[in-house]
């Protein structure tokens, strides 16, 4: 039987908000951390990969983690620090957030540095990039929307506030950075044959 978690606010917003939601789907690498000023809580035999939203524009603060094989009984953990991005609901769509993942902890490394996801609604075949925003200003006093974040067995419905930041990207740390041969094998991965074909000509011409 499926539990609800109610959180602050829950009695406003049936009185005030439609019950029409949209849902927005996470892969198990991409672990979303908060809607707006509500954070979502995650627990090791409970993971949210669901939120539920009424459409409209939010900000995200998300986390790419990853595990790769390294031997017999050996694993490595890849983890990104948390970024935010701002997604645009739509009404009457849901959505799956997806990505490129890497072949392997190398390339996964260099994914981490800079993660890069998009926004794809259901029945479509190509996603929206989704720009990594500044961390956004959660005191503004924005009218409040609703999210409503589901587990296996959890409905954590909260209020999301929606806040319109200005997309930056980070600035890459140079002390970190992986390299060149690393970031080299992670991009041919990511390129489709055209442009891993073009390449090899650009080489070859250029020797």
């Amino acid at each position: 039987m499926r539990k609800h978690l109610l959180l602050s606010g829950i009695v406003s917003v049936f009185l005030t908000v439609p019950c029409i939601a949209e849902t927005v789907h996470f892969p198990e690498e991409i672990v979303p951390l908060q809607v707006g000023d509500k954070k979502i809580e995650h627990s090791f035999f409970n993971r949210v990969d669901e939120v539920e939203l009424t459409p409209g524009v939010y900000q995200f603060k998300l986390k790419y983690t990853d595990l790769y094989e390294q031997g017999y009984d050996e694993h490595q953990v890849v983890d990104s620090e948390p970024f935010w991005v701002t997604m645009t609901i739509a009404a009457n769509t849901d959505y799956d957030v997806v990505f490129n993942r890497a072949d392997n902890a190398v390339a996964a490394k260099v994914f981490a540095e800079a993660p890069q996801v998009s926004l794809q609604a259901k029945g479509e075949s190509l996603g929206t990039p989704l720009a990594i925003i500044a961390e956004p200003n959660l005191s503004s006093g924005a009218t409040p929307q609703v999210a409503t974040a589901t587990a296996a067995s959890t409905t954590a419905i909260a209020t999301a506030t929606a806040v319109q930041v200005p997309a930056s990207r980070p600035t890459a740390n140079a002390g970190n950075a992986p390299n060149a041969a690393a970031m080299l094998d992670f991009w041919w991965q990511q390129a489709s044959a055209q442009e891993q074909q073009a390449f090899i000509n650009k080489v070859t011409k250029n020797k």
